[in-house]
């Protein structure tokens, strides 16, 4: 019987073929998703190097390391999700291939995808081929398990497959360089990782300088210096062959391959060995040293040294080396002596008078230096030297660090630093002369507001000179703009609000505002602000004093004198209604009302006022009150007086019950139910039932 199920067995295999081997999904693999009417699936996806796919409206999926059906039932239970009809729903493994990482000698290291049946010459090819200098008898591939040594020449000199590994994804392959290449990268990411053998130092020759390839290079016996020049590939137009260093077993050589080659005396080439460097430096030509040199630098058109002649003179030699250019700046011509002082030379004013202007005699050994413009749309600044420099800072349209003359004055630099801003203080502005800040003679100040506005002589402009710094503050942009920038304004010149208003905060101030301006600068009183308690201390005497403001009445009969005046450096105090009048007032002018009531506290209280108005200001009692029994306690000049006000026989019967007599100074208690006299009744005969049921319990036991 046994045999016969083996007979079937072996017939249904050979009817229906070889079993084929499930594939497993990874990166680099496309996969088709049908999603009928979508347009957005119309193109395959690609299994990225995380091993997920980006689906719209989904986002990103894993399914590397999933079979083709596997992968499928996964994305249909996420495109559920959103999608309704997956009737006609299907994914499709397009083709299968594996991520391979090349790195070292290749043209285009990094990773590739390849079919899967891909070998390493496919790999090689993908990453752009080989770099000169591979060394190909030790390739490398590093594996999830080890690292596989083996010789790709054998394989290109036989086409044995059997001579390199199989790939996989998430293989690394390392192609080193040959021990005997020169310019080798050192340190990168691929030698780090398998650690290659790298030119052994002790083992090379270092040459660089003036080659057309510089570098490191394998050290071979018997090469001389030549034949290492030659490794490097010879040397530049620019190489100054006649003074080549090298250095070996730490001793210094000098070495004229110019007269090497006249010679061909070998006895000129230094001894090389392992660890030698070698130094090509570049050609410089040397410097005449006549003693009658004079040098000339800077913006003229052929700088250099000239010899110059005891009749020439500064017109001459400056003449010779072809003029100033156009960027010069020939007001700070400067001649460089070597035991004396610099001269500084205006060429300008010279040509303007030559007959006043003495130029000095010129001496071996002197430089003429002609210094470059300065331009103002550069950050040159530092081309001006401080003797000759001032700076204007603040709010003007191009505050900064400018080239002065004598010739020019204060509306000058105002005009040449863009003028002044819409929001600039120009009626303050700070002089701080060349000195100490903290020196009240170095600092005055200028009101061109008044200077424009009532026509100044301009003899009265401040005088400037090189080294002063002017400064324009800048005003508020509003009033809520004064808090982001009271640093910038004097406490000479500033108000401060306080308590219930809109803006509280320092507030800049001038003798055309008053007390309102201020007031509304700050955005004007709040909803909770006591109108008739606002205190201005005033600081600008000797001591101090406090203004108090009935604001109220004021706006109730617009009488102007009801309005304090103030001046900079005053402080404005606006209280609160809930927190000012219990304070402010004396307590022979208010009642107290304590007890069951919404409200307790000190309140206002006139003759004209009775309980009933002293409790609805103050909410009316509680639902616990015991308004049976509210106690009012009456001062006198001699001794104080108690009386009860029955709330609810008045409120029953207002005719035949009278209103108590309230007066300032007094005080009311409204007192809870629980000391009422029922209430205390009703606890005294719980207490007597809690001591017989306690008698009668142990009368039991």
């Amino acid at each position: 019987m046994t045999r016969f199920w083996a007979i079937c067995l072996g017939l249904f295999l050979l009817i229906s073929g070889p079993v084929r081997a499930e594939i497993i999904l990874s990166p680099g693999d496309e996969v088709f998703i049908q999603v009928p009417g979508e347009k957005a699936f119309l193109a395959p996806f690609k299994v990225e190097d995380n091993g997920k796919i980006l689906l719209p409206e989904i986002g990103a999926i894993t399914i590397a390391g999933l079979t083709e059906k596997q992968a499928e039932s996964m994305v249909k239970r996420r495109l559920a999700l959103v999608y309704r009809n997956l009737d006609q729903y299907s994914l499709t493994l397009k083709g299968h291939k594996i991520r391979i990482k090349i790195l070292g000698l290749v043209n285009r290291p990094g990773q590739v995808s390849l079919k899967s049946n891909s070998n390493i010459q496919m790999a090689i090819t993908a990453a752009g081929g080989l770099k000169p200098g591979a060394q190909l008898d030790k390739l490398q591939l590093k594996t999830p398990d080890r690292n596989i040594i083996f010789n790709y020449k054998a394989y290109l000199n036989t086409g044995d497959n059997s001579l390199i590994p199989t790939l996989k994804s998430g293989y690394t392959i390392f192609i080193p360089a040959s021990p005997l290449m020169g310019n080798v990268e050192l340190g990168n990411e691929s030698s780090n990782l398998f650690q290659t053998s790298e030119i052994d130092r002790t083992e090379s020759i270092t040459i660089f300088g003036e080659l057309i390839s510089p570098g490191t290079f394998a050290y071979e016996p018997n090469i001389n210096i030549v034949d290492a020049l030659m490794l490097a590939g010879g040397v530049t137009r620019y190489a100054d062959v006649s003074k080549i260093r090298v250095v070996t077993n730490n001793s210094p050589y000098q070495f004229d391959l110019r007269a090497y080659l006249d010679s061909g005396g070998r006895e000129r080439l230094p001894p090389l060995n392992s660890g030698s460097t070698i130094f090509v430096p570049v050609e410089v030509k040397d410097i005449g040293s006549s003693d009658n040199n004079i040098y000339v630098m800077g913006e003229v058109k052929s700088p250099g040294a000239y010899e110059n002649s005891k009749s020439a003179g500064f017109v001459d030699v400056l003449a010779n080396a072809g003029g100033p250019t156009r960027f010069a700046d020939t007001t700070q011509i400067r001649i460089l002596k070597k035991s004396r002082p610099s001269v500084v030379i205006n060429l300008v004013e010279y040509t303007k008078s030559p007959q006043k202007f003495r130029l000095p005699i010129l001496n071996p050994g002197d430089v003429i230096f002609v210094p470059e413009k300065t331009d103002m749309n550069e950050k040159s600044w530092l081309k001006i030297t401080n003797d000759r420099a001032i700076r204007i800072l603040g709010a003007v349209g191009n505050p900064g660090r400018f080239e002065w003359d004598d010739n020019m004055g204060f509306l000058d630099l105002l005009a040449h630093a863009g003028g002044p801003e819409e929001r600039a203080n120009i009626s303050e502005i700070k002089i701080i002369k060349n000195g100490n800040q903290n020196n009240p003679k170095n600092v005055t100040l200028f009101n061109l507001q008044e200077f424009i506005e009532e026509g100044g002589d301009f003899n009265d402009l401040p005088e400037l000179r090189a080294g002063d710094t002017i400064i324009i503050d800048e005003l508020p942009r509003d009033p809520t703009d004064n808090k982001a920038s009271w640093i910038r304004q004097s406490a000479d010149s500033s108000i401060y609000v306080f308590g219930e208003v809109g803006a509280p905060g320092r507030y800049a101030f001038n003798d055309k505002l008053g007390f309102l301006d201020i007031l509304g600068a700050a955005d004007g009183p709040s909803d909770a602000a006591n109108l008739r308690q606002i205190r201005i201390s005033h600081r600008d005497g000797a001591g101090t004093r406090v203004t108090k403001v009935n604001l109220a009445l004021y706006f109730e009969t617009g009488d102007e004198s009801l309005l304090p005046r103030v001046v900079p450096g005053d402080v404005i105090y606006i209280p609160g209604k809930d927190s000012s009048d219990w304070i402010d007032k004396p307590s022979n002018r208010v009642v107290r009302l304590m007890g069951a009531v919404n409200k307790p506290g000190r309140y206002s209280f006139t003759d004209q006022m009775s309980v009933l108005d002293l409790l609805a200001e103050a909410g009316g009692p509680t639902e616990i009150a015991y308004i049976e029994k509210i106690m009012i306690v009456n001062t006198t000049c001699c001794s104080d007086e108690g009386r009860i006000f029955n709330l609810h026989d008045y409120v029953s019967s207002p005719s035949q019950n009278k209103l108590p007599i309230l007066r300032p100074g007094d005080t009311v208690y409204v007192p809870d139910k629980e000391h009422s006299s029922q209430a205390r009744w009703r606890q005294g005969l719980m207490d007597a039932v809690s001591v017989v049921s306690l008698i009668l319990l142990g009368t039991n036991l």
